[in-house]
């Protein structure tokens, strides 16, 4: 005799069962309950933490049919133990593992010199690569005007530029005022050199000595602190004690961050 189940419930009526998805650093989700929508920064004792794109921080319970990955409810789970990935890029972004490099703009930004490309790296790379902007170094902002024209920026090629010791009545502070271009934008940190845009205590020196006027800088910053006279291997140890932002100082982060919106925002 044919068997039947109890459950006469159609199939197409029954609860569908839903996917367990690991919180992972990075991974976008949204709490139906609230609208909050951000990336997983941390999952710890049965919640998850999320950053939504304003830098907001909301903490979530762990529990089931809990949130929306991509319009699909699914339930977080707390990611199983393996390789600590950073949560955060050496400029302070939620960092996304595994992101691939956009293909690269029309805009670039400028920066002065090699110091100053090898910095800008160090702590936006991630974020440049992700957003496909290049930076290119100049050896030197003398002859900016004429650079820019060759450039010639628009609304789908904006051109950023870094410049150093950029303080009012300076020779860099008319140079940059002669760039006229509405889709060119020239900031700066008031700094002589990239050099002293590092925090001395990052470095483990009280203060960036003065150096008189007329002697190179950098080779008088050498001689002041007793290193010695190789201005490329004191390079290569001062970026060696840079990690993060937290080791800049805030005149040249709001310059870099102001130079990536301007290239990458509409």
């Amino acid at each position: 005799m044919r068997q039947y189940s109890a459950d006469l419930t159609p199939p197409w009526k029954k609860p569908q069962p839903v996917p367990e998805v690991p919180a992972d650093p990075g991974l976008v989700v949204e709490e139906p309950a609230t609208g909050f929508c951000g990336a997983v920064i941390r999952c710890e004792a049965g919640t998850v933490t999320l950053e939504d794109r304003f830098g907001k921080h909301r903490v979530f319970p762990l529990e089931p049919r809990g949130f929306l990955l991509e319009g699909r409810v699914v339930t977080l789970v707390k990611p199983a133990a393996g390789p600590v990935r950073p949560t955060r890029t050496a400029s302070g972004s939620v960092a996304v593992p595994g992101a691939r490099a956009r293909v690269a703009r029309a805009g670039r930004i400028y920066v002065e010199g090699r110091h100053d490309a090898e910095l800008v790296e160090k702590v936006w790379g991630d974020d440049l690569r992700i957003e496909g902007v290049v930076v290119e170094y100049l050896e030197g902002v003398d002859d900016l005007p004429s650079i820019v024209d060759s450039f010639a920026p628009g609304p789908d090629a904006r051109l950023g530029v870094l410049v150093d010791h950029l303080v009012p009545g300076t020779k860099e502070w008319h140079i940059a005022e002669s760039v006229t271009s509405e889709h060119a934008l020239v900031v700066g940190h008031p700094y002589i050199d990239i050099w002293e845009a590092v925090k001395p205590s990052s470095v483990g020196i009280e203060a960036w000595p003065q150096v008189p006027r007329g002697q190179d800088w950098k080779t008088g910053v050498c001689r002041a602190l007793g290193w010695p006279e190789n201005t490329g291997a004191a390079w290569q140890h001062i970026l060696s004690r840079v990690r993060s932002y937290k080791d800049l100082e805030p005149e040249l982060l709001g310059s870099v961050e102001r130079l990536i919106d301007h290239v990458t925002v509409s």
